[in-house]
């Protein structure tokens, strides 16, 4: 049998409600230990893709970091409903420039 990959979000309630919508799997988390605990069910659970509000993630950067050079799960960063840190952006130039071998973007 097949391993099957999931996607899933983790912030806070409105922004998760959003994605869970469209059918993904939808932890709503109010503090950075609640966020922790649902990256690592998702990491166990096989997880392919996990999104974090970047107000989450801004207070997790080893555990996010952990997971920078894994092809899984991908942590992407996303902005929550109160707007973008900056973190997603910075974060996806940074993996095109590793994945270019270190050119600038820009």
């Amino acid at each position: 049998m097949a391993l099957e990959y999931k996607i899933g979000v983790i912030g806070d309630l409105i922004t998760v409600n959003g994605f869970k919508a469209l059918g993904l799997d939808a932890y709503s988390c109010v503090t950075v230990d609640n966020a922790r605990r649902a990256l690592k069910t998702m990491v166990q659970e096989n997880y392919a893709i996990v999104y974090i509000t970047e107000q989450l993630a801004q207070q997790m950067p080893a555990d996010i970091a952990r997971y920078k050079d894994s092809v899984t799960p991908a942590v992407i960063l996303i902005p929550s409903s109160e707007g973008s840190l900056g973190l997603g952006q910075t974060a996806l130039r940074e993996a095109v420039e590793r994945a270019v071998g270190g050119s600038d973007i820009v």
